[in-house]
């Protein structure tokens, strides 16, 4: 990579690649080799320079602008660009925008400034200004460090129009209020949710409508369950959808009276159910049996009873029933100091109670930031500079010594990402081998069933449901579980609330002086990370659940890469939009909320988004799996235990520490190139086709031409056969009678030439279209022609009036008779020559 180009009449500042070793791995040569543009001190602000910028979005407005700032990561300089929506970092010169370093504002999770103390051997070293430097660390697995000119007021700026935009108090500041719906129109959710429900009842053929909603018509069942309308107006459960199934056999006075029973109103409800075996799988939040586990309701346990219905063909035998609870074991019976805790199998109709262990909000988080600051330590664009020497042939081992790779890779494992992404995994597999193959009913929960329960459903049903590994089908099972069902976006995204902030309360700021600390795992004291640690767990909401799910999915694609319809690069695509806010349909904590605010018709679809960019190149798109193969995966995915070993996302974990690595994982690009040059080449293929159509189609017509142009050779061939034997036939006849015929042809050039010769015919065309006279002249034989003519010798022997030696008997008689009709037939001659067509013998009245 290009490293900052200096400003002219400077010298030009040493690559990384020429300090030593030991400059790289103190951290103390790399910052000697940036070079800063030289600045004004005077705090920047918006100018027209970027009003017009092609890379701006629909209402993206820029707020501050910074020249010569210096991206750490990858030692180059540019413009830092401060919008509504997002940090643009433009390469200088080409003002290309550097992928690296630019981030929306909604996935910054946190941000902070610091100052690297230069080291130096002279003795001015103390009068060496400090480093001005800015950390932003993201959601999506990147730690970014900007560098900035000393005695400038840039850093501030930035700073300050950091806090102003990437944090708002009100869920109406949000870039994606300002940009509204655009082109992408959001339909309402509720009816996309009623119509997943019709489809799970057998009843497809209907369709939701809004006089539906209005009207309460919605309320369909079969022959086990209903759709109930008691929650349309959120008085049951504020975080649960209005509507949703339910046993046909339970009534809305007994859900009433079994709701108070959950945590935060939350009952157990269908979240899938299997057609045909009316096996389900069922959702809702901890029971209130308190510290001593003792508390019952008659009708929560009549309510998850009716979950075991009978067994088809089993003769009056109900199905097994399973209570699965997301929480280690100890964790659920400490939530019984507060009034929660789990089930007792003796009062569930004989249900097995199992615990899956899956640890909470809190520990996720945690475990995310290790994984992000392990990346960041061993990647090739590390954010501390030290490791960004990679770029230019370096090792990715600090050391290089056994114990140091060891040690490193330690760290992954202390993260304990995979460990946990194992046991999503493991329990959701678990749940979707008891309903495929015993049949049985499962209900799962864990404290407020809106974490772990739905990781759990969700991946579960994903499993069972072909439907929900296409794209209409995904967007149904999110809509479903994760959005109508209430899952806080808002706190475990960390984005503001229809209330206010809410409690996403992350550290934004500290300053530390010395040598620069690369990421919060490296820090000892005064750092983000210390501060984060400290934090009350209670006051901060923020978890990566549905990144943790999304990337469960991933490990169910490399697991089953012909099962989906859908690509790594779709899910890698759709957490950025969600990360970003850039849309409206993850906003807020619940449906209620999302509706309050108007989210649907004030905001723009994700799902609208994904789709039209997936419109331009239908199934080549980078978002379509080119190896699904729905008829090989038609059924239910089951993987075994020794299978469920995951590993990481090269694409979304590895895409900004490891580019090139996540480039080299990612076989679907390479397979959809081959398919594009092979369509390319079927193209081709089909053009040449058509062109050889084309020619041989002209070439028949060419053969038909050439073949009327034989039979019209071979008719005048003909023609002038006979009319060489008529003419031959009319010479002898002509002959005989002691004539002699001449035919002459003369071109002429005018119509006032005429032919001099006897009985000529007027001027007529030959075939190429020249003038020409034709003549004809008759004349009588002399003696001599007639005796040396056979025709006329045989005349002359059957003359009755020629002796033998030649003698004519009667001079005057017969040969004066023959003179007369020779005269006859040379006017006839003539006459008949004159009435030629070729002269007008059809003359215009």
């Amino acid at each position: 990579m290009t490293p900052p180009r200096p400003p002219s009449g400077r010298p030009s500042p040493r690559p990384l690649r020429y300090y030593s070793e030991s400059e790289r791995m103190e951290g103390t040569g790399s910052w000697d080799t940036l070079e800063w543009t030289k600045i004004d001190s005077q705090p920047v602000s918006a100018s027209a320079s970027f009003a017009n910028l092609g890379c701006l979005l629909e209402s993206e407005k820029v707020v501050v602008e910074g020249y010569g700032v210096v991206l750490i990561n990858t030692d180059e300089a540019g413009t830092l660009l401060v919008t509504n929506f997002r940090i643009l970092f433009l390469s200088e010169g080409t003002r290309k925008i550097i992928p690296l370093g630019t981030i929306p504002l909604a996935t910054i999770e946190k941000f902070n400034k610091m100052a690297l103390k230069v080291q130096s051997n002279n003795r001015q070293a103390d009068k060496n200004p400090p480093r001005r430097l800015l950390q932003v660390t993201g959601k999506d697995m990147r730690i970014i460090v900007y560098g900035f000119r000393a005695k400038t007021k840039q850093r501030r700026t930035v700073f300050d129009a950091l806090l102003r935009c990437s944090k708002p108090e009100r869920v109406w500041d949000l870039y994606t209020f300002a940009c509204g719906p655009s082109r992408f129109g959001n339909a309402n959710p509720k009816e996309r949710l009623l119509n997943e429900y019709f489809r799970l009842l057998g009843r497809s053929s209907v369709r939701a409508s809004m006089d539906m909603i209005e009207d309460g018509s919605f309320t369909l069942s079969n022959e086990l369950w209903r759709i109930s309308d008691l929650n349309s107006n959120y008085n049951l459960c504020q975080s649960y959808p209005f509507a949703f199934m339910v046993p046909k056999s339970i009534s809305d006075e007994e859900l009433l009276q079994a709701c108070s029973f959950r945590a935060k109103c939350r009952l157990p409800v269908i979240t899938w159910c299997q057609p045909g075996s009316g096996a389900v799988i069922a959702r809702s939040s901890q029971p209130l049996v308190g510290l001593m586990m003792n508390m019952r309701s008659n009708f929560d346990e009549k309510l998850v009873a009716a979950f075991c219905t009978q067994l088809a063909g089993g003769k009056g035998e109900r199905r097994k029933l399973y209570i699965a609870d997301a929480r280690p074991r100890k964790n659920a019976l400490a939530n019984g100091a507060m009034g929660g805790g789990s089930e007792s199998s003796s009062n569930y109709f004989q249900s097995p109670v199992v615990f899956f262990g899956i640890d909470n909000i809190h520990a996720m988080r945690e475990s995310y930031s290790r994984l992000r600051d392990y990346l960041d330590m061993h990647g090739t664009t590390s954010s501390d500079g030290r490791s960004s020497f990679l770029r230019h042939g370096g090792w990715t081992w600090g050391g290089g010594n056994l114990s140091s790779m060891s040690a490193s890779v330690s760290l992954l494992g202390d993260s304990a990402w995979l460990i946990h992404i194992q046991n999503v995994l493991a329990g959701a597999a678990w749940i979707a081998a008891r309903v495929a193959m015993e049949s049985a009913s499962v209900l799962v929960h864990c404290s407020d069933g809106w974490d772990r329960t739905t990781q759990l459903v969700s991946l579960a049903c994903l499993m069972l449901d072909p439907y929900y590994r296409t794209f209409a089908g995904f967007q149904a099972l999110i809509e479903k579980d994760w959005l109508a069902f209430g899952h806080p976006f808002s706190d475990r995204v960390g984005m503001p609330n229809i209330s206010g902030p809410g409690n996403f309360d992350l550290p934004r700021q500290s300053t530390s002086v010395g040598s620069f600390p690369s990421s919060p795992v490296r820090q000892s004291s005064g750092s983000a990370a210390s501060q984060s640690s400290s934090s009350s767990h209670a006051q901060n909401n923020y978890s990566p659940i549905f990144t943790q799910w999304v990337d469960s999915v991933s490990q169910l694609m490399r697991m089953y890469p012909c099962a989906f319809e859908f690509s790594p690069t779709f899910l890698v695509d759709f957490m950025d939009c969600l990360l970003s806010c850039r849309f409206g349909n993850f906003l807020c904590n619940s449906e209620k909320e999302r509706q309050q605010c108007g989210i649907s018709e004030a905001c723009g679809c994700l799902w609208a988004y994904l789709t039209d960019l997936r419109s331009f190149n239908a199934t080549s798109h980078v978002h379509c799996n080119p190896f699904y193969d729905p008829l090989k995966y038609d059924g239910p995915l089951l993987p075994p235990a020794a299978s469920l070993a995951p590993t990481l996302w090269p694409q979304f974990h590895l895409r900004w520490a490891c580019p090139e690595e996540a480039k080299a994982a990612d076989i679907e690009v390479q397979c959809r190139a081959m398919r594009v040059k092979y369509s390319e080449t079927q193209k081709e293929k089909e053009a040449a086709e058509r062109r050889v159509d084309e020619i041989s189609f002209a070439m028949e017509s060419l053969s038909a031409e050439l073949l009327r142009e034989r039979r019209l050779s071979w008719s005048a061939r003909e023609s002038a056969n006979r009319a060489t034997k008529e003419y031959a036939a009319l010479t002898r006849a002509v002959q005989s009678l002691g004539c002699k015929v001449n035919f002459t042809t003369s071109d002429v050039e005018d119509d006032s030439r005429t032919s001099s010769l006897e009985n000529t015919n007027p001027r007529r065309r030959d075939r190429h279209g020249n003038n020409s006279d034709v003549s004809v002249s008759i004349s009588l034989m002399s003696e001599e022609n007639r005796s040396g003519n056979p025709t006329g010798r045989v005349c002359e022997a059957l003359c009755p009036l020629r002796t033998r030696d030649g003698v004519c008997r009667w001079p005057e008689a017969g040969c004066a008779h023959l003179g007369s009709q020779f005269v006859g037939l040379k006017a006839n001659f003539d006459a008949f020559d004159r009435l030629c067509i070729h002269d007008s013998y059809f003359q215009s009245e």
